[in-house]
């Protein structure tokens, strides 16, 4: 990897694994139950929202770019009755993000520009721009899980 290369991928790294931690720190703060409580009529609970987040980075990056073999189920992201211990969903959700960062160290300098194509991401013409946009995404929740970890701590 040239500079700008190393400068793109330690960026991203960092910031995929920091969101990995402040979802970890907030879920701390949440019993089993409050990890699955939905505290209103709309939007999810916090252990949906991982589950939505492990979902969208295996399918983006870890089927699309590391060829994994990851088939996704969108709905069941939201809607999954079993609830798995809260400890397991963090484990897949830092597996993920290593999938993540292993994917992003194997980047040359060519490779951020590589054409990329995915259903629910056409804005997304390269593999710079997904993990970009995934990187997005991922933060975007954070902002839903703050709130949520706040609401049901009270």
């Amino acid at each position: 990897m040239n500079n700008l290369s190393d400068t793109i991928a330690n960026a991203f790294i960092f910031a995929y694994r920091d969101f990995y931690r402040r979802v970890s720190a907030l879920a701390e703060n949440l019993s089993e139950e409050q990890f699955w409580t939905k505290p209103y009529p709309y939007g999810n609970s916090f252990g949906h929202l991982t589950l939505h987040l492990i979902g969208n980075l295996n399918y983006y990056i870890g089927t699309q770019i590391a060829q994994t073999g990851y088939v996704r189920d969108r709905e069941r992201e939201f809607t999954e009755s079993a609830r798995p211990p809260k400890a397991e969903v963090l484990k897949r959700l830092d597996e993920a993000v290593e999938m993540v960062v292993s994917t992003i160290e194997a980047q040359t300098s060519e490779a951020w520009s590589t054409r990329y194509e995915a259903v629910g991401a056409e804005s997304s013409k390269d593999r710079f721009s997904i993990f970009l946009r995934c990187a997005a995404h991922f933060h975007h929740h954070i902002g839903q899980m703050i709130y949520l970890e706040k609401e049901l701590s009270k």
